[in-house]
């Protein structure tokens, strides 16, 4: 891939607008696929927390919504952007449902991944809720388990911000 920075994509809001990953720069971002059946869940009430908290500061939260875990993100977008908003208050950049692993794995995630490696040198994303933080300048600085909750990554943010 001779893709050389994040602000190279094109990414597919949750109302199906394409959104070029460029409108993000300069701001610090937490990229998350994300899932409504899932029980990590509830972490959509972190993630908000932080968008709530720091979003004026210059961070920006992505959720991706993926139904390649045991199918735990079934419904269509709209669907998932109701039930993220009613449920969690989720006001935050959500997109298109997307494939973080595999051949259809989304460009984007590809880059992720291979940026920010996993357990063990993995490049594939293990599970709902993996999190990828990405600097103000474009840099994937480093990947989190989906276990590790959003606010356990607060104080690594501020220190972007």
């Amino acid at each position: 891939m001779s893709t050389s920075s994040i602000y190279d994509f094109t990414v597919r809001d949750i109302k199906g607008n394409e959104k070029s990953m460029a409108d993000y720069q300069g701001q610090v971002l937490l990229i998350v696929n994300t899932a409504s059946k899932c029980g990590l869940t509830p972490q959509f009430e972190g993630l908000q927390a932080l968008h709530k908290e720091l979003g004026e500061k210059g961070l920006e939260v992505l959720g991706f919504p993926c139904n390649q875990f045991l199918n735990q993100d079934p419904a269509d977008d709209k669907a998932i952007s109701e039930f993220c908003s009613l449920n969690y208050g989720v006001d935050f950049p959500m997109f298109s449902k997307i494939d973080v692993n595999g051949e259809h794995a989304d460009p984007l995630f590809q880059f992720l991944k291979s940026e920010a490696k996993g357990l063990l040198g993995s490049e594939k994303v293990k599970w709902n809720f993996t999190k990828f933080l990405v600097g103000r300048d474009g840099k994937v600085l480093r990947r989190y388990p989906p276990t590790t909750k959003p606010e356990d990554i607060k104080a690594d943010i501020v220190k972007l911000l």
